[in-house]
């Protein structure tokens, strides 16, 4: 493998959803983002709610993926991650995201005793990741080549 790219891996419980070689990779590490370029030190990390990015060559657009918990492993050639939960862009189903985010939205401002905040935090963390990822797909989409 060059060593101008690095292999990506993203897999879930469900599916392998992204084998690639890409230049770098932006994950959304559990403390904030991690940027890896080839031949990065090994290192293993909990992934957090957040978008995970890369780019195929220096000519192809950024690729968003929605990604949801789990854990990630770098190693000089290769970056797996092991998502709870991973979706493409074109996945993504907008409508669904946005009552998801709308419900979790009120379920925060209700102050009601009976509301799980924790779950309902991590719901609408989840739910403004997957707007994010397809409204970047939404927008490349309309912009003039």
């Amino acid at each position: 493998m060059s060593s101008e790219v690095i292999e990506l891996i993203v897999v879930t419980p469900e599916r392998p959803l992204i084998r690639e070689r890409v230049m770098g990779v932006t994950l959304p590490g559990a403390a904030g983002c991690l940027g890896i370029l080839p031949g990065h030190a090994p290192l293993i990390t909990e992934l957090g709610i957040g978008e995970l990015q890369y780019r195929i060559d220096s000519a192809s657009p950024v690729v968003a993926v929605a990604v949801m918990q789990g854990f990630a492993e770098v190693l000089g050639h290769r970056v797996t991650a092991l998502a709870e939960t991973a979706e493409r862009a074109e996945e993504i189903d907008l409508s669904r995201a946005e009552a998801a985010r709308k419900r979790a939205e009120e379920r925060l401002a209700s102050g009601r005793p009976d509301v799980d905040w924790d779950r309902a935090v991590v719901a609408l963390q989840r739910a403004l990741v997957r707007i994010q990822v397809a409204a970047k797909r939404h927008s490349a989409a309309v912009l003039p080549q």
